[in-house]
């Protein structure tokens, strides 16, 4: 296991963009698994498109842009280590985060081939996952740029949105079906008018003819 953690340490150094892009994809992807088996119960009518679309999106949106951002975090200069840890959370929670959010929630109703559910997705989402984010992610944050290494930052982050991912994954099936029932509703009602209509346009015409 030692000599594992060594091996993976080296790789983050050597390549970090590669390997904390295959670590981000990872564990979106174990994420949606534990929540379609161990939370949904599915068994084995699991989704495995929706597991796809959560690798992809760990591998290419999220991994990408947090090695980038941490990159640039570590990058800036501060007076004292714990002004640093301030201020990184805080742009780390303040100005990365709400964005993010809702990046997420859009990119999957894109990836589901759904954009028109984008925005009603993120707003129906949108401030319950940022507030639990902010109760999960702003203690690990001080924890992570006050006392880890800034090479394994992202690993901190990505072992903690191992379980994070799982709510993600959760969250946004839940969102998806809830603007799904409201569509099938939608669909219903306007059905239920359109035989309305049809029912005085017959009558109107029975009237002008008689």
């Amino acid at each position: 296991m030692a000599s594992v953690l060594k091996l993976y340490n080296a790789a983050l150094i050597r390549r970090p963009m590669f390997t904390q892009c295959a670590t981000a994809a990872f564990l979106f992807s174990a994420g949606d698994v534990i929540a379609q088996q161990g939370v949904e119960k599915k068994g084995w009518d699991h989704d495995f498109a929706r597991t796809a679309r959560l690798t992809f999106y760990g591998g290419c949106f999220f991994g990408p842009a947090m090695t980038k951002w941490y990159q640039f975090l570590n990058k800036i200069k501060f007076a004292s280590p714990t002004r640093a840890t301030i201020y990184r959370v805080w742009l780390d929670q303040a100005v990365l985060t709400p964005a993010a959010v809702a990046f997420f929630f859009g990119s999957m109703s894109v990836l589901e081939g759904k954009p028109q559910e984008a925005i009603p997705r993120v707003q129906a989402a949108y401030v319950p996952t940022l507030i639990r984010n902010w109760g999960v992610f702003i203690p690990t944050q001080i924890i992570n740029f006050s006392i880890v290494p800034h090479h394994l930052r992202f690993v901190v982050v990505s072992v903690v949105s191992l379980f994070w991912n799982t709510y993600l994954s959760i969250a946004n099936a839940r969102t998806k079906q809830k603007q799904e029932s409201l569509e099938a509703a939608a669909e219903s009602e306007l059905g239920e008018v359109k035989k309305e209509m049809k029912v005085i346009k017959d009558a109107v015409m029975r009237e002008v003819k008689g």
